[in-house]
C-alpha cells in the first residue's frame, strides 16, 4: 500500500485535474470551490483509511476518538470502507449519527434550560426542503467526498495489482531459473554416467 505521504501527494497533484474537470461540467465557481474543498478535505481527513490508525485517522487531532468505533467495526480496506459509493456513504451516516446523539443531547439540554419548543419532524422537513433547494450543491459536497475517496482507493488497488504482478514474474522467473538448474544437473548427470 502507498504511504499516507503518497496519498497526500495523489490528492494534491489531482486537485487541479478535478479542479478543471468540475469547472468545465459545471461552469460555476461555487460548484467547483464545493468539489475541490470536499476533495481535498476526502482526501486528507475523510478518506477510507479512517479504518486504521492512519495520518488521516491522526489528522482529526483531539477529536480521533470518534473514529475508533468505526474502526473496530470495519476490517481495513474492506467494501464498506474502501467501496465505491458505499465508503462514503458509510462515512457520512457514521459522521451523522454521530452529530444527531450530540444534537439532540444539545437540545434537549437547551429546552430544559430556556424553555424553547423544538419539533423534530418540522427539523426533518426542513432539512429534506433544503436538500431539494439545493440539490446541486449536495450532489457537489458528495461528489467531491467521493472523488477523494477515490483517488486513495484507486491508488491501493492499483498498487497492490502491480505487486500481485510482480510477485507472480519473479515466481516465472525463478520456476524458469529453478527448471534450468535442474535441466543442467540432469544432463551433467547423464555426462557423468556416460563417462564412467
Amino acid at each position: 500500500m502507498p504511504s499516507g505521504r503518497t496519498h497526500d501527494r495523489i490528492t494534491l497533484w489531482s486537485l487541479p485535474w478535478v479542479v478543471g474537470v468540475t469547472f468545465l461540467l459545471t461552469r460555476s465557481g461555487e460548484l467547483t470551490l464545493m468539489v475541490a474543498g470536499t476533495f481535498l478535505f476526502s482526501g486528507l481527513m475523510f478518506g477510507p483509511d479512517l479504518d486504521i490508525y492512519s495520518q488521516q485517522f491522526q489528522r482529526w487531532g483531539k477529536l480521533r476518538w470518534i473514529w475508533i468505533p468505526y474502526q473496530k467495526m470495519l476490517p481495513h480496506r474492506s467494501v464498506f470502507s474502501h467501496g465505491l459509493i458505499i465508503g462514503t456513504l458509510l462515512r457520512l451516516l457514521y459522521i451523522s449519527s454521530l452529530v444527531a446523539i450530540v444534537a439532540i443531547f444539545g437540545v434537549a439540554v437547551a429546552q430544559l434550560i430556556w424553555g424553547f419548543p423544538w419539533n423534530w419532524q418540522q427539523f426533518a422537513i426542513a432539512v429534506g426542503r433544503w436538500l431539494s433547494i439545493y440539490r446541486e450543491e449536495a450532489i457537489a459536497l458528495f461528489t467531491g467526498l467521493e472523488l477523494g475517496a477515490m483517488s486513495h482507493s484507486w491508488s491501493d488497488w492499483s498498487h497492490s495489482a502491480y505487486k500481485r504482478s510482480q510477485k507472480k514474474r519473479s515466481k516465472r522467473l525463478s520456476s524458469k531459473r529453478g527448471k534450468q538448474g535442474r535441466t543442467k544437473q540432469r544432463s551433467r548427470g547423464a555426462e557423468g554416467q556416460r563417462r564412467s
